[in-house]
């Protein structure tokens, strides 16, 4: 469809932005678009001269790779017949993966280790303002999402915001973060599944001189299959999933909390002390790399320290928004679905903080001490502490449920992303095709196959790091953007308003800016020689391939309703 106008009336423009207002607001945009072309065509047919066009810089503000995607192309993109998803999701579907993906094992092993390292009783509080950071970049999270409704998440809002280049970079990005924080966590799901049948290591098996983890590549294999099956099948075996780790969860807070001892939260926030153990080189953090300061446990640093070490046990609630193409009522379930699970998860995490260290002294869950020795404390640390035997097994299968939903939602957002940046062909196009049941089957076996080898034959390390990083970057870039898109599109209908814009996104990108300061130098490196690769694959392949520059300049793309068409004379 031509981005034509014609000279035979101004208000035949305006009654066509008023009609792509309508049908974004009633979720109708496909059809309005097509009455549209009918218009433009029975107008050409009348009015053969004279006619208007909207030049490739009226299309899309930007050129070569700094050329945006409209909101309306990008929407138009998804009623494709052959990379046309399944709308089944609803609000509940979407809480359930967000719960799903963000409370993993770290719920019971995270929490213990902070408490007695970095905050002490103070780390409830930490989680607290872990939540609100947090949940500033949910805010801009859910204004995207529910003003541009389609598979990508950051990928996605990036493209109609910053341009191809800038949404390939972000694309990359994610990528890595997906595959990694898939691959990661199917190896821990390794471990703990080790630990349920009682043989420690046995899940590693040898061929030859190659030796390989077989449980990764069990847990793997059987997502794999769910996620091909569908979504709405991945979202029921999630909740299912999802509902044990959070009666495991609702168990340990009910039976601690009849442990609590009053005299353990006092001090609730300890005295500071020097950090013992500071990491030099490329392995500390960059603040201290740029300004030289030493870290310290407990006292106020101590707090907000620990509020950064507990913020990526939030990650996670972003992969909601990839699944916004496949949603129901997108803008309003999108954003249900974000805050629904980060409120469930605050509460879960606060109330867990809560009964750990009101059971044990914080300073009994510090590395070295009698009660953890040469291990580190978790969850199951306070309760044997209380002669309660039982709860390491209870936090094995805890453990276990909440590993399985983690690399499920994960390797979900991980195909829809690589699905979005395929249909625009910035990867291969042949990728993003969906078989009968709304499924892209191609990628989804894929990138089954890619983690399974990561998560079975290659050791993570500190590459978990990596995976932070990613999803802070992506932060970042999602909190500017909605900045930015409400001064170039204030006239697209938002089913979700972040307040105080500015103000909100600037905080929530200086939040995000100061957890990048506090990751390793070593974390910097990988990703910028990733993100330097990522450069060479967009000019060497996407920045030729792209969907949106052959429409471009063929005069096919769909401009932004707000576009002002010139005059051409034939």
């Amino acid at each position: 469809m031509r981005g034509d106008d014609f000279q035979s009336g101004d208000h035949f423009g305006q009654f066509e932005r008023a009609d792509l207002h309508t049908a974004l607001t009633s979720g109708s945009l496909i059809r309005s678009l097509r009455r549209t072309s009918q218009r433009r065509q029975s107008a050409t047919a009348r009015h053969p001269q004279g006619r208007r066009e909207t030049t490739k810089e009226q299309y899309m503000p930007g050129v070569g790779i700094w050329r945006t995607k409209s909101v309306e192309q990008s929407i138009a993109d998804t009623d494709e017949p052959e990379t046309k998803l399944k709308k089944e999701l609803t609000a509940k579907d979407l809480t359930v993966f967000g719960v799903a993906v963000v409370i993993g094992a770290g719920i019971f092993t995270l929490t213990a280790r902070t408490a007695g390292n970095v905050a002490g009783p103070s780390i409830s509080l930490a989680f607290v303002l872990a939540a609100i950071a947090c949940g500033l970049a949910a805010l801009c999270y859910a204004e995207f999402a529910s003003t541009v409704p389609v598979a990508g998440s950051a990928y996605t809002f990036s493209y109609a915001t910053f341009g191809e280049f800038a949404a390939w970079i972000i694309g990359w990005d994610l990528i890595l973060e997906f595959a990694l924080a898939s691959a990661v966590v199917g190896k821990g799901w390794s471990l703990y599944l080790g630990n349920v049948i009682g043989a420690s290591g046995s899940t590693t098996a040898h061929i030859g001189s190659i030796s390989f983890d077989w449980g990764a590549l069990l847990i793997i294999g059987a997502i794999t299959l769910i996620l091909a099956i569908g979504t709405k099948v991945s979202s029921r075996v999630s909740a299912i999933i999802t509902a044990i780790k959070i009666a495991v969860v609702l168990l340990v807070i009910v039976v601690g909390a009849f442990y609590i001892k009053k005299e353990n939260y006092s001090p609730f926030i300890p005295p500071s002390e020097g950090s013992e153990s500071a990491a030099s080189g490329i392995h500390q953090t960059l603040f201290s790399w740029l300004t030289g300061a030493g870290g310290s446990s407990y006292g106020a640093y101590g707090l907000l320290a620990a509020a950064s070490l507990v913020f990526f046990a939030f990650i996670g609630f972003d992969v909601v928004a990839t699944t916004a193409e496949e949603t129901k009522n997108p803008q309003k379930s999108l954003p249900r679905g974000i805050f629904g699970s980060l409120a469930i998860v605050t509460v879960l995490y606060v109330a867990v903080t809560l009964v750990l260290t009101g059971m044990v002294k914080y300073t009994e869950l510090k590395d070295g001490s009698p009660l953890v020795g040469d291990s580190s404390a978790t969850l199951a640390t306070a309760f044997e502490a209380n002669g309660i035997g039982w709860a390491q097994t209870a936090i094995n299968f805890g453990g276990l449920a909440g590993l399985t939903t983690v690399v499920m939602v994960m390797m979900l957002g991980q195909t829809r992303v690589l699905f979005a940046m395929s249909r625009d062909g910035l990867m291969p196009r042949s990728l993003a095709k969906t078989n009968a049941k709304g499924i892209p089957m191609r990628i989804t076996l894929i990138v089954g196959g890619i983690v399974a080898v990561l998560a079975a034959f290659f050791p993570m390390g500190t590459l978990e790091e990596m995976v932070n990083i990613g999803t802070l970057f992506a932060f970042v870039l999602v909190c500017v953007g909605v900045i930015v898109l409400r001064r170039t599109r204030p006239d697209l209908p938002r089913g979700f308003r972040v307040p105080l814009v500015p103000f909100v996104p600037i905080v929530a990108v200086l939040a995000c800016g100061w957890l990048m300061l506090n990751l390793s130098v070593e974390t910097w490196i990988r990703f910028l020689v990733w993100m330097a690769i990522g450069v060479l694959v967009y000019f060497a392949y996407g920045h030729r391939k792209s969907v949106l520059g052959r429409k471009l300049k063929d005069g096919t793309a769909i401009p932004s309703a707000n576009a002002d068409p010139v005059l051409v004379k034939d």
